[in-house]
């Protein structure tokens, strides 16, 4: 029998649709190397398949936060670390202000007259210019002198100057914009623009990404980092 009719033979007893062995086998130098290529889960690399990287959608994560740039020693600090500071940095401030204009209210009603609803402005004026402008001689002050507040050292903060060159005097800007914007609390015409103009200051630290830059701190040149140190 020639070998076409043994070749037909196979043929005929090869099931309908089952590939040919003799077609589909890797012949050649590089057919060990194409056996030995792992196929199918074993071949995922483990740490893809980590549920803590995976995404919603079972892809991995991307990384959150934002590289620092060049000349900052450390990442941004989170929200949360800043707002927390700033509780920690005000509260005594406010409290002050609070005797204070009690103190006011005392010695400026009149002898008889209703203390508490008392309209002059002055016991209230007085008390945030004192309270107020302390606390923003007192954040000026230690950031020039170490980059951190009570309150920034508690959680592990600190401000630095955002790039190579600080900008000249940014501390003192950063320091009359937030908390200085405190001071028009005693004022009844511009306590209300200010306390919208601080919330929305609070709220540029929020919308700038990955460096949490508030409008305080573009316009200082400077940028609050974990304190590494």
């Amino acid at each position: 029998m020639d070998s076409s009719s043994r070749s037909g033979g196979e043929n005929r007893h090869r099931p309908s649709g089952a590939p040919d062995a003799r077609r589909e086998a890797p012949i050649g130098p590089g057919a060990a190397a194409m056996s030995s290529t792992p196929i199918g889960p074993e071949a995922m690399d483990p740490a893809a398949m980590d549920p803590a990287a995976m995404g919603s959608a079972g892809l991995p994560e991307a990384p959150i936060g934002g590289i620092p740039p060049p000349g900052v020693p450390a990442p941004p600090a989170g929200w949360r670390e800043r707002l927390l500071a700033r509780i920690i940095d005000g509260a005594p401030f406010v409290v002050l202000h609070w005797i204070l204009s009690f103190l006011f209210y005392a010695a400026f009603a009149p002898e008889g007259g209703d203390q508490v609803r008392d309209p002059r402005v002055l016991p209230g004026l007085f008390a945030g210019l004192i309270a107020f402008g302390a606390y923003t001689l007192y954040d000026y002050a230690l950031h020039r002198r170490s980059g951190r507040t009570l309150g920034k050292k508690v959680m592990g903060i600190r401000v630095v100057p955002c790039g190579a060159a600080p900008e000249p005097g940014g501390l003192l800007k950063r320091a009359v914009l937030y908390p200085g914007v405190l001071l028009t609390v005693g004022i009844p015409v511009l306590n209300l623009p200010a306390a919208v103009f601080g919330f929305l200051m609070g709220l540029s630290i929020l919308l700038d990404g990955p460096l949490l830059r508030g409008f305080h701190d573009r316009v200082a040149g400077t940028l609050v980092v974990k304190d590494l140190g």
